[in-house]
Order: structure tokens, then sequence, then C-alpha cells
């Protein structure tokens, strides 16, 4: 018996009218540089190596569009001697890359990403501003939150830490307690110096924990290996994480061989690339995104998604900040697997200066990820002053 093919029904079609393509896309035609200087509500913070800053120099970035749309981004060094950044690079570097960004379009992130790259050569600090911006403008063209662009929201909260200056034991430890008092849990503690000191510093702080408290002790590449070691076996009953001990992956390596405390890396993941390696040594139980450091949003979303793969917790965070950073962190934050988010922070609850009204705040040492579209803040332009570079 033959078998006949069902009969293929057309159904009509309803016509759609459709735009031009080209009326369609969205184009940069300005990009702005604006630079605040910020203080610190704590007035000093220090870390390895003699390092100290009292107020720093911020840059908000201001993409805007033939659609009178703008997103913004922020980029904040803290000093010019921690990373390869300084304040006065933003602008500079912006102006290198500006008029090669007119008339491309902003929601295109990957290709607006390559013709950065290949406009100039690293700076990633200067090019993470314009690429947040974006991320920012994507987020209002589709009025959806970053946060759903970077994957979806998985948490409403998460918990922060609260870095302690470096000081004396005493003053470390009763930094703790003040700050467990406004519901910080999480402590990363500002070590790096001489080994008797910082052992000090650890213990004095471990002896005043509660249950439920997390404590790293970070040298921010402060010790030489010979002191690192005394340091890790010298606590080596403690309850804590060491981060970042050494300059250079090597010099880590040798420490992780000393000890059985877990170990975070900072400085030395400027990327995928050194993410990549160092976890080929297992080289760290996990890892800080500073996404200024990586070159905004859109590399640290890969770096934020290889780590969840290969089951690397992250403390999501930047070198520093205000309201823009800190939103910006808390879309990427509140978009990765809350088993894989280790920590991150609230900058803005540092600095003396607000630009936005309805930016993220902690509460109980928690920050809640914004719900409106693109970073869901509204940057009040009249507390920025006059931009210091206009690309147009």
């Amino acid at each position: 018996m033959a078998i006949q093919s069902p009969a293929i029904i057309a159904k009509p079609q309803r016509r759609v009218e459709q735009r031009p393509l080209e009326s369609q896309i969205v184009k940069i035609t300005r990009i702005d540089v604006y630079q605040l200087q910020y203080a610190l509500h704590d007035r000093t913070y220090a870390w390895s190596g003699g390092h100290s800053v009292s107020s720093f120099t911020t840059s908000i970035v201001r993409v805007g569009t033939d659609e009178g749309l703008s997103g913004f981004g922020e980029v904040c060094p803290l000093g010019p001697a921690y990373m390869a950044a300084h304040a006065r690079g933003v602008p500079a570097a912006i102006a290198e890359v500006g008029q090669a960004l007119l008339g491309i379009d902003p929601t295109q992130l990957h290709a607006l990403n390559t013709v950065m790259d290949r406009a100039l050569g690293g700076h990633e600090y200067a090019k993470s501003g314009i690429d947040i911006a974006c991320w920012d403008l994507v987020g209002r063209v589709a009025n959806l939150p970053v946060a759903t662009l970077l994957g979806g929201r998985l948490v409403d909260d998460y918990p922060l830490y609260r870095a302690i200056s470096q000081d004396s034991p005493e003053r470390m430890a009763d930094s703790v307690a003040r700050y467990r008092s406004e519901g910080y849990r999480r402590f990363q503690l500002k070590v790096g110096g001489q080994p008797d000191d910082d052992v000090a510093r650890i213990r004095a702080v471990t002896r005043c924990l509660e249950a439920g408290d997390v404590l790293v002790a970070d040298a921010n590449t402060g010790w030489l290996p010979h002191q690192a070691i005394r340091v890790v076996n010298a606590v080596a009953g403690e309850d804590c994480y060491i981060e970042q001990p050494c300059p250079t992956l090597a010099e880590c390596l040798v420490i992780r061989e000393h000890t059985r405390l877990p170990m975070i890396l900072d400085e030395v993941i400027t990327g995928i690339g050194p993410l990549i390696h160092a976890a080929g040594f297992r080289a760290m139980d996990g890892i800080n995104i500073k996404i200024s450091r990586v070159g905004g949003l859109t590399k640290a979303r890969e770096m934020r998604d290889l780590c969840e793969r290969l089951g690397i917790v992250m403390t999501i965070e930047d070198s520093w900040g205000g309201d823009v950073a800190t939103a910006t962190i808390a879309h990427l934050a509140g978009s990765t697997r809350p088993e894989y988010l280790f920590t991150s922070t609230d900058f803005n609850s540092y600095v003396d200066v607000s630009i936005a009204d309805d930016a993220p705040r902690r509460n109980q040492g928690r920050l809640r990820v914004p719900e409106g579209a693109g970073l869901g803040i509204h940057v009040d332009v009249k507390r920025l002053g006059e931009p210091v570079l206009t690309v147009r």
C-alpha cells in the first residue's frame, strides 16, 4: 500500500511593515568624560608597601546616541600606584579610541570591544568605562536590567565584605567589631607588612570573629616568598583565607605548596588568559574579578562564566568607585550563581560623593541588585560638572 505524504498547507503570512535596517541602528554620537574627587569617610585607606590614600579621582564616562539615549560607566583607579592605571590616563586613552567609536552601534558589544582593542593596545581600565556605559545603553534600549542581559538575575541581594585598612592589630580588631555592628560578616584584612606584625593582626582579628564571619588576609603582593611562608605557617590553625601573598603567580604557587589555607588570587588575574593559566596550575580556590582591570563587563562576564565551570569562587568588585561602579558590580554579582559568589563590596559607602540618589545602598551587610533598565540608576548630570573630554 502506498503511503501518501501529508499535504503541506501554507498559511497566509501577515504582512509586517519593517523600517529600513539603517533606521533601526542606534549610533554613538558623543562620548563625555567627567572627573570627580572622592574623599573617604574613614579618612585613610592603607595597604601593603606603605601605600595609602585619603582621596582619589574617579572618571564618569557618558556615551550618547543619535536617539538621545545616554549610558554611564565609571573608572576609579586607587591612586597611581595600584594596578597599571591612573586617573589622568582615562581621558587620554578615551581620546585615542573615541573617534573610532563614533557611528558604531553601542548594542553590538563584541564588535565595539574589537574596535577599541584595534584602536588602542592595552589600557583595559580606560576602555572599561565605555564598555560599561554601552551595557547601560543596551539595557535602556531593551528596557531590561543589565543583570538580565548578563544571564539573568539569580539573587535579589548578596553579602558584602568590608576592607579593613592596615593599622595596629588592636585598631583593626576594633574596626571589625564596628563594621559587624553595621551588618557586615565578611572582612578583608589588609596585611602585607612585616611578618610578625601581620601574624599579630590576623590573630587579633580571628579572636574576635563570631560564627558565620569570614576573614581574608589580603597581602596585596606585599610579601617576599620567605615572609609569606613564615606568615602562613604561623597562622596555619586560624580560620582565614590568604589573598595574593606575592607579586607573581610563580611565587604564589610556592606559598600554596606551604599552606593548607585556601588561597585567593587578585592582582595577577588581569584577564581570561591569566585566569586560564593560573587555573591550569590549580593555583587558587578563588579569584577577585575587578571589572575595570579586565576591560569592562563584556570581558568580566567571560571570566565569571569560566569560573563557574571550573568551580572557582569569585569576589566580584572593582579597584574603587562610587554609585555607578557599585551598581555595575551589583548587576554582575546578581547574575552570578550564588554558590560561586564569594563576596563583593559597596564602594559608594566608603566615599563622600553621590551622583545617583537611587543607587543601591547596603542594608545589614547586603546589597540589593537594581531592578530598573540598564544599570537601574539615574545619574544626576548636574553633579558631574563640566566634562574634561568630549568626543563628538
